[in-house]
């Protein structure tokens, strides 16, 4: 399976993005599919996920900000990201199963 995310950028405070990440091998809908993210001499954090029978769970620092999505027939995830603050400012990752995919930057300025 390989994933390829995109979306990433630079954002001021309060606005908004959406990452994707798509799937391509010998991917299943019963994966589960989720964001991760990470900032330089940290640990990687869960950020939301999303498993069958649309159940979807977040980090309580992003519920109610971010949503995150999927489309089957692309086989990608998404995750909209609004009301954006300078502390999500990190690399985002999307898993998939249990394969990761680059990671995309996103920047969040004060």
């Amino acid at each position: 399976v390989q994933l390829q995310a995109s979306g990433g950028g630079l954002v001021q405070a309060g606005g908004s993005l959406r990452l994707s990440c798509a799937a391509s091998g010998r991917t299943s809908n019963r994966y589960k599919m989720g964001w991760f993210r990470q900032v330089p001499g940290k640990e990687r954090e869960f950020v939301a996920g999303t498993s069958t029978g649309d159940f979807k769970t977040y980090a309580d620092s992003v519920r109610g900000r971010f949503t995150i999505s999927t489309d089957n027939a692309k086989n990608t995830v998404y995750l909209l990201m609004n009301s954006l603050k300078p502390e999500d400012s990190a690399i985002y990752y999307c898993r998939v199963g249990g394969y990761w995919g680059q990671g995309t930057q996103v920047t969040v300025s004060s």
